[in-house]
């Protein structure tokens, strides 16, 4: 072999391998360059949404805070203006009915009954036999009350009769303006078992045995017949109670 064949063999194959070398570089490069776009392209769009999506997201939980906290704002002070509202509407019910109900409330009656606010009227009744009705009105402005039970005198009597102790009511008798009550007294006995009779042709009643003065009523014009039965009864409301003993 020639040296100008070897020479030839020997610079075909350098460039062959110049031209390999070149070609390997290329592809590689190649290579890498796409990779780098390809996933450059990838994560671009990929970011995007996520991130306009987030902002997004963002905003509506900003807006929905934002209008549930005025919400609950507002919510509070209407229900505690409604509360106060209500609150004081009741206080002022509640101080107009004390007031009402302390202004009605008079309390007790302490005024007693006298000859100077009522007027006395006896009466004979025919059932039962032998007995007187004490009828004593008050005619005052005020409410009084009749305390115990009427001390008699007819005619010269000179003591108090006894009293029906089972007669005794259960409270002091109160009369309203205009009212009226009663007590009865036994005369004599139906019996004729009584003793130390007399015609009596006046009255004098005390309304009770305390009392200082006494009211006057008329009695029939032939008297009334008295023994030493004479008994009388407490205050009562009815004539019906007063009549009983």
């Amino acid at each position: 072999m020639s040296a100008r064949t070897t020479r030839t063999r020997v610079l075909a194959a350098a460039a062959l391998a110049v031209a390999t070398l070149t070609l390997t570089a290329c592809n590689n490069g190649e290579g890498v360059r796409d990779e780098g776009a390809s996933a450059g392209t990838t994560s671009q769009p990929s970011s995007t949404p996520t991130s306009e999506s987030q902002k997004n997201k963002g905003t509506t939980t900003g807006a929905g805070q934002a209008a549930s906290s005025s919400d609950s704002n507002s919510k509070p002070k209407d229900g505690k203006g409604a509360q106060n509202s209500s609150g004081s509407t009741g206080s002022t019910g509640s101080s107009d009915s004390a007031g009402s109900s302390g202004s009605q409330d008079s309390g007790p009656t302490r005024t007693s009954c006298t000859t100077a606010n009522t007027r006395m009227a006896a009466t004979v009744v025919s059932r039962p036999l032998n007995h007187v009705l004490l009828t004593v009105t008050n005619t005052g402005s005020k409410n009084c009350n009749v305390i115990g039970y009427p001390a008699v005198r007819f005619g010269e009597a000179q003591s108090v009769p006894p009293v029906f102790e089972d007669s005794k009511p259960q409270a002091v008798l109160t009369l309203a303006p205009g009212e009226s009550g009663y007590a009865g007294v036994l005369l004599s006995a139906a019996d004729g078992s009584g003793s130390n009779g007399y015609t009596a042709k006046s009255l004098e009643v005390y309304l009770n045995k305390d009392a200082g003065s006494a009211a006057k009523p008329s009695l029939p014009a032939k008297g009334v017949y008295v023994d030493d039965s004479i008994s009388v009864t407490y205050w009562q409301q009815t004539m019906a109670d007063a009549l009983t003993w």
